[in-house]
């Protein structure tokens, strides 16, 4: 299908729903810590959606079973709350959200530390980050998708990372997952051109050790081959003719000092 081009009404309202689930995300962080489980954060992350006027988009989508996909260590995404799945200090999480508000959706993931972390994974939560940013200096119009993708990739695996290819980012919009597809690793082609628009999910999967994934036997799940640490990174972005505006993060960064 043709990548589509939002209007002005259309951006407006990806750029609420985006600015909605930030506050979701937002509220979220504030739970990591040791001693609470992957549901606990589902059941509260159904919760905001829906009083800030939004409809969970990942529940039934395929017949995923939760709102909010929480994925602990080696789960790249994907990961189904589970009331027994306990986060212990040391682990790292992330967590993928979306949401429907007036027929658009929105979509963006964080990884986070539960308590005190090895220096190896906070380095993956930053580096993972900084790859989302590296690839932000090609996204904008008149730049090419894959410029994106080579930028994402040619970071990370500077840095020694996997980057996990069998999973990709995507456009956004009226549904979940439009076309274009955005994979995290260079390409031989340049991939469309970018116009002005455009609204586009880009989201960096890294892992501290391979790029290959299987899939558990629940269908959903996604763990990193070699159980090697994994990070996930993401924010729904509108092309714009100079930089990219982050509709999903109006606040600025969270580690700035990361590169």
């Amino acid at each position: 299908m043709p990548v589509t081009i939002k209007t002005p009404q259309e951006i407006e309202k990806m750029r609420e729903s985006n600015r909605r689930l930030e506050i979701v995300h937002d509220e979220l962080a504030k739970m990591i810590q040791p001693g609470i489980s992957t549901l606990d954060i589902n059941r509260e992350g159904e919760r905001l959606i829906r009083e800030l006027g939004g409809v969970p988009s990942f529940l039934h989508y395929n017949g995923y079973p939760a709102s909010i996909c929480v994925s602990v260590n080696d789960e790249v995404v994907h990961g189904i709350p589970k009331a027994d799945r306990i986060l212990r200090e040391g682990d790292i999480v992330s967590l993928d959200a979306g949401m429907i508000w007036e027929g658009y959706h929105s979509d963006a993931a964080r990884t986070h530390a539960v308590g005190k972390v090895s220096d190896k994974a906070a380095r993956l939560i930053r580096d993972t980050e900084e790859c989302f940013f590296h690839g932000m200096e090609f996204a904008r119009a008149g730049h090419y998708l894959y410029e994106i993708s080579a930028a994402i990739g040619d970071y990370a695996e500077g840095l020694g990372y996997g980057v996990v290819r069998d999973l990709t980012g995507h456009g956004i919009g009226k549904s979940m997952h439009e076309d274009p597809v955005i994979p995290n690793y260079r390409q031989k082609r340049s991939g469309i051109r970018l116009v002005e628009g455009m609204t586009l999910a880009v989201e960096p999967m890294i892992t501290t050790g391979t790029w290959k994934v299987r899939w558990l036997d629940d269908d959903w799940t996604v763990v990193t081959a070699d159980h090697s640490l994994a990070a996930h990174y993401e924010n729904t972005i509108l092309i714009t003719d100079g930089d990219p505006e982050i509709l999903s993060l109006t606040k600025g960064r969270r580690h700035p000092e990361a590169g």
